[in-house]
């Protein structure tokens, strides 16, 4: 069952700037979504738009299947948890907490029993009487989402909740939000320009770009199996291969490279179509010796990601990424020879820039 029904909305800023453009999008009930993208994709302004901070200029909202396009964000049942938090400076963690309760004129024990439940679940009922300026940035986003499970919303948006941590914090916090959202079970959906993030903790997520989705679906495909180039040259923590060939009997022809058309363009493919060949360096490996591999390349740069090596090789002028293993990195200058991994080989149509 969808929560969250979105048909053709589209918000049109004062200049004529499209943020959002006809966009459609369903959202299952109790699902963690993701809502990712460049800067100005439209995420954030969708996200307000669903929270009813922002007016639509056209189409329709509906949650549970009720429209709420025109009603007021207290009417929406929802609560928001922003990049800054906007928690009260004057007031201390309990008011903090306390204060959209009050606003809803909630008994004053039925304010309480929800404060003490919010607290203890974020482990925060010690901080109570501190002012957000006395405690941590990752006590304040704590504080933040105390602050909006307290209402019992039937629906959460975060907006880049944790982009104010620093590294290790943001770990921490992720694995914190996912288990919570699934203790509490309620649809959840998070705008992020952070990909690793967004991979960590959806259930699904969607790509945008220009006000439009490019694609939605689960993290694992986008990764293994993204929908075109812009989705493919977008997730990744290092950059896909993405190399401009011609089919050719069989053969995708990358300048003196030639690879196998991939099994899943193999009935589509013709010989003469212009296509970008896509395969992820950590499926392209360093073969052991002359042969070995299908193209061979003079290492430029080498980069340390810890497990493991990224490496960059000039094969005749086109430049391809591969791995190798933390101890086994070549050196600079030396010869090597990349084998991608034939089930993880993408081929993409050169003219609509769509999977074949």
């Amino acid at each position: 069952m969808s929560f969250v029904s979105i048909e053709k909305i589209t918000k049109i800023f004062p200049g004529g700037v499209r943020a959002l453009d006809e966009l459609d999008l369903e959202i299952k009930d109790g699902e963690f979504f993701a809502l990712l993208g460049p800067s100005g994709c439209g995420k954030t302004t969708l996200l307000r738009t669903l929270g009813g901070l922002e007016s639509s200029t056209g189409g329709k909202i509906s949650f549970e299947g009720k429209d709420v396009t025109f009603l007021t964000p207290g009417a929406r049942n929802i609560a928001m948890v922003f990049q800054d938090y906007a928690l009260y400076p004057h007031m201390n963690v309990l008011e903090n907490i306390s204060y959209p309760l009050k606003v809803r004129k909630f008994s004053k024990a039925e304010i309480e029993k929800r404060v003490t439940q919010a607290s203890e679940a974020l482990s925060i009922q010690m901080l109570l009487d501190r002012k957000p300026g006395q405690i941590s940035g990752g006590q304040q986003q704590r504080v933040a989402v105390a602050r909006a499970m307290a209402c019992t919303p039937s629906l959460y948006l975060f907006d880049e909740p944790l982009s104010n941590l620093d590294a290790r914090l943001r770990l921490e916090a992720r694995t914190f939000l996912k288990q919570l959202q699934r203790e509490l079970g309620v649809t959840t959906i998070l705008v992020t320009h952070d990909q690793s993030e967004a991979l960590a903790l959806a259930d699904r997520m969607a790509v945008m770009d220009k006000g439009r989705i490019k694609q939605v679906g689960s993290p694992a495909e986008f990764f293994h199996k993204p929908a075109n180039l812009f989705v493919a040259s977008f997730i990744g923590s290092t950059p896909m291969n993405l190399l401009d060939g011609v089919v050719n009997n069989g053969k995708v022809s990358v300048g003196s490279i030639a690879f196998d058309v991939p099994v899943h363009a193999q009935s589509t493919a013709r010989t003469g179509d212009k296509v970008v060949f896509g395969v992820r360096p950590e499926y392209v490996s360093l073969a052991s010796g002359p042969g070995a591999g299908i193209a061979s390349g003079v290492v430029k740069v080498t980069e340390n990601l810890g497990t493991h090596y990224l490496v960059t090789a000039d094969c005749n002028g086109i430049l391809v990424r591969g791995t190798a293993p933390d101890g086994s990195e070549p050196s600079m200058g030396e010869t090597v020879h990349l084998k991608p991994e034939q089930g993880r080989v993408l081929l993409y149509d050169k003219a609509s820039e769509d999977l074949c």
